[in-house]
C-alpha cells in the first residue's frame, strides 16, 4: 500500500488550544462503564439520571446512552497525543464517578460484572430497541463494557486497506486488555468473558480481508439484508471504518481498568495504523480459522500462558507476542514520541498482571477490595 498523507480525524469537537497534530494521527477514547451498587457490587440501573444530569466533561467530550441501563459511555473529544488524551480521560472519569456517587451509584470499568443486578432497560424504542427485538435473549443481560479507540484515517477507502494489515495483531490487543473474568458471579476461567459473550454474534470477530471500500459495504449490506445486522452502521467486526467519523475504530479491547491502560491501547493502534499507511508490500495472508484460534487464546489467557501466532501458526508464549507487538511498532512510537509511555504500561503489566488477574485478587479479598480495583480513576 502507498504512502498517505496523514489527516485530522475526529471523535467529537476539539477542545481550545489543541496543538496541531504534527506527530501524526488524531485519537479519541469511548469507555463504557458499568453502575454498580455500592453495597452489594451489582449492576444499577442509573444510567437515565446521570445522563441528564449532564456532567462537567473537558471539552469535546460527551456522555451516550449504552444497551442497558446499567452502563454509560464516555468519549473523549479530538486528542493529538498520549498527554492530552490521558487528561480528558482522568477528567472524564472524575465527573462521570462524582455524578454517579449523587445517584447512588459507584463508576466501574471492566468488561463485563463481576455480579449483575436485574436486567432493565430504557430502550424499548429506536436503535437500541431494535438490538433487543432482533438479538432477543442474547442481549437481555449483555453488560460487556469496551474501550474503543478511533484513530483519524485519510478515507473510508485507506481505512480498508488500513484495516487489512492489522489483522494478525488484534488478538495480542485484545490479549493486553483481558478485564473480565466473571460472569453472573461465577469465575470463567477466561481473562475476556466480554470476547466470548460477544462471539455469539454473526461476524464477530477478526475481520475479513477486503481487496477495496466497495467489497467491505457489499458485505455488510448482505448481513444486513440477512437480517443478521440493524443496519449498516453495525458491525460486530473487532477494527471497522467508522460510519460517524473519518477514523478507524478498534473495539477489540475491554473496559481498561486504568486510564493508562486505556491510553495503551490508543497508542498501540495509532501506531499500528501508521505502520500500515507507510507499508509498500501486501497485508500478510493469514488463515482465518488460525485467526480465530488467536483470538480465543488471547481471550482466555491474557498476557498469562500460552498465545497463538496468527501467522506462524503455532502456540507460543502470550509475552513473546506482546514484545513482537511492541518491536514492530517502535519506529512509529518513536515518531510520536509515545515509545517509553508504552514500555512503562507494559512493564507494570508485567508484574502486576492484567485487569482480569487483579479482578481475581480482589474478589478474594471482599466487596471493598473489589470495588477499589473497578472504580480505578488514574
Amino acid at each position: 500500500m502507498p504512502r498517505i498523507a496523514i489527516r485530522h480525524g475526529r471523535l467529537g469537537d476539539p477542545g481550545p488550544g489543541d496543538p496541531p497534530a504534527a506527530a501524526g494521527l488524531t485519537l479519541g477514547v469511548e469507555e463504557e462503564f458499568l453502575l454498580l451498587d455500592p453495597a452489594t457490587g451489582a449492576t444499577l440501573p442509573r444510567a437515565a439520571g446521570i445522563l441528564a444530569a449532564d456532567p462537567p466533561l473537558p471539552p469535546g467530550a460527551r456522555l451516550h446512552r449504552e444497551l442497558r441501563a446499567t452502563q454509560v459511555e464516555a468519549a473523549t473529544g479530538v486528542c493529538t497525543g498520549a498527554r492530552q488524551l490521558r487528561e480528558q480521560l482522568v477528567r472524564s472519569r472524575k465527573a462521570l464517578t462524582d455524578t454517579a456517587r449523587l445517584h447512588g451509584a459507584v463508576v466501574a470499568s471492566c468488561g463485563t460484572p463481576v455480579l449483575s443486578g436485574p436486567s432493565t432497560s430504557d430502550n424499548q424504542d429506536g436503535r437500541f430497541g431494535d438490538i433487543d427485538r432482533i438479538y432477543r435473549g442474547m442481549v437481555a443481560d449483555y453488560e460487556a463494557c469496551g474501550c474503543h479507540v478511533h484513530v483519524g484515517v485519510p478515507d473510508p477507502e485507506t481505512a480498508v486497506a488500513v484495516m487489512n494489515h492489522l489483522r494478525p495483531w488484534l488478538p495480542t490487543l485484545l490479549a493486553l486488555s483481558v478485564n473480565s473474568p466473571f460472569d453472573h458471579g461465577r469465575d470463567t476461567g477466561y481473562g475476556s468473558w466480554r470476547m466470548v459473550q460477544q462471539s455469539r454474534f454473526p461476524g464477530a470477530g477478526i475481520p475479513p480481508y477486503f481487496p477495496d471500500l466497495a467489497a467491505y459495504r457489499a458485505e455488510v449490506r448482505r448481513l444486513v439484508d440477512c437480517g443478521a445486522l440493524v443496519d449498516e452502521s453495525m458491525s460486530f467486526w473487532l477494527v471497522r471504518p467508522s460510519t460517524a467519523f473519518p477514523t478507524l475504530e478498534f473495539r477489540v479491547a475491554d473496559a481498561a481498568s486504568t486510564v493508562d491502560e486505556a491510553v495503551l491501547q490508543a497508542v498501540l493502534s495509532r501506531a499500528l495504523v501508521r505502520r500500515a499507511l507507510a507499508a509498500d508490500t501486501a497485508p500478510p495472508e493469514m488463515s482465518e480459522q488460525v485467526g480465530a484460534a488467536a483470538l480465543w487464546a488471547a481471550a482466555r489467557d491474557g498476557i498469562d500462558g500460552e498465545g497463538v501466532h496468527p501467522l506462524q501458526a503455532r502456540r507460543v508464549p502470550a509475552w513473546e507476542l506482546v514484545k513482537e507487538l511492541a518491536g514492530f511498532v517502535a519506529p512509529a512510537l518513536d515518531e510520536t514520541g509515545d515509545r517509553d509511555l508504552v514500555a512503562i504500561v507494559l512493564e507494570r503489566l508485567r508484574h502486576e498482571g492484567s485487569g482480569a488477574r487483579r479482578q481475581r485478587k480482589a474478589v478474594a479479598g471482599g466487596l471493598p477490595a473489589l470495588l477499589a480495583t473497578l472504580t480505578n480513576q488514574g
